[in-house]
């Protein structure tokens, strides 16, 4: 079976929205870890928008910190309003943020405990980003655990040196260099970007279903966020605890409601690890942020490159099952 994923570089428009969001909930929660944030993020030529609501005792300067990420000539339009009182009410006695379904994976076929592909599409864009520092994408495509073909897009690239470095990363069947031509005009010149528009490469790229909900921008109270974590970290555990060689973990919430409707998680041998994963876990949005300690400001990181696979994430720890 043949598996592809992209990935794109921190200076794509997208992500630097992603990477805005994130810098704002961190900054709310430098000063108030109690703070509740839903933050959007819209941007490009000159023009960066800021809606969302929030609840929070401080109120940071969040002019200064965008124009610091994106530039001094930029516009910023911020329009932020407190956080309806209709859904603080069942957060505030411990309720999920909203509704939704939330996915956990994980897989042993690499260190990180990730699809094979996507740690290969990552690491190339990584390593590029490197050397060239601009907009860019890299995409992979492997069969039975080899790599057929690497494209590699990267603004202010020559094809020649950009060919060179990329066979030095890895090795393919084809390469793709700039498919459509070199090209010069790339980030907020070329394209507006969206917050919470990566969602794939986000969680574990296009094979593993991911719940729908993105993450930049949203406090811990949102389970779109801290489920989809507590889901990871169960997944990652329960491979490295050698209940199966991939994981998927599933959990659902209705807003306002502390337990979750619903919890499974299955193997690669469609086994029901479901009760191990009850007995071990506690899935309440509360306990979900105390033991993942998802009040800390730590969310900028996770802007960039995926949210998970990085060891220095709580939810990437691993811990023994009984």
């Amino acid at each position: 079976m043949k598996k592809t994923c992209e990935f794109c570089s921190p200076r794509h428009p997208d992500k630097i929205c992603d990477f805005i969001a994130d810098s704002i909930l961190d900054a709310y929660l430098e000063n108030d870890k109690e703070s509740r944030t839903a933050i959007e993020v819209m941007g490009g030529h000159n023009l960066i928008t800021i809606n969302g609501e929030v609840t929070s005792k401080d109120n940071p300067d969040i002019e200064k910190l965008v124009k610091e990420i994106v530039g001094q000539n930029y516009k910023i339009i911020i329009n932020i309003v407190l956080q309806s009182p209709e859904i603080a009410r069942g957060v505030d006695k411990g309720g999920a943020g909203d509704q939704g379904i939330m996915k956990g994976y994980a897989t042993d076929e690499t260190p990180e405990y990730l699809p094979l592909e996507y740690v290969l599409a990552r690491d190339l864009c990584q390593k590029i980003f490197a050397v060239y520092p601009y907009d860019g994408k890299t995409q992979v495509t492997i069969e039975n655990g080899k790599v057929l073909s690497v494209v590699a897009s990267f603004q202010n690239t020559k094809n020649d040196e950009l060919l060179k470095l990329v066979k030095k990363i890895i090795k393919a069947k084809k390469y793709f260099i700039n498919p459509a031509g070199e090209w010069t005009k790339g980030g907020f010149d070329a394209d507006a970007g969206l917050s919470g528009r990566k969602l794939i490469i986000d969680n574990y790229g296009p094979q593993i279903s991911v719940g729908g909900g993105s993450f930049s921008g949203k406090d811990a109270t949102k389970v779109d966020r801290s489920g989809a974590y507590m889901a990871r970290y169960v997944a990652k555990n329960l491979v490295a605890g050698g209940y199966g060689k991939e994981i998927l973990v599933s959990a659902a919430y209705a807003i306002g409601m502390v337990e979750p409707l619903m919890l499974e998680a299955v193997n690669e041998k469609g086994e029901d690890l479901s009760e191990i994963v009850k007995k071990n876990f506690d899935f309440r949005p509360l306990a979900i942020i105390e033991k993942l300690e998802l009040r800390k400001p730590i969310y900028r990181q996770t802007a960039t490159y995926g949210h998970f696979g990085k060891k220095n994430l709580p939810w990437e720890k691993i811990e023994k099952i009984n």
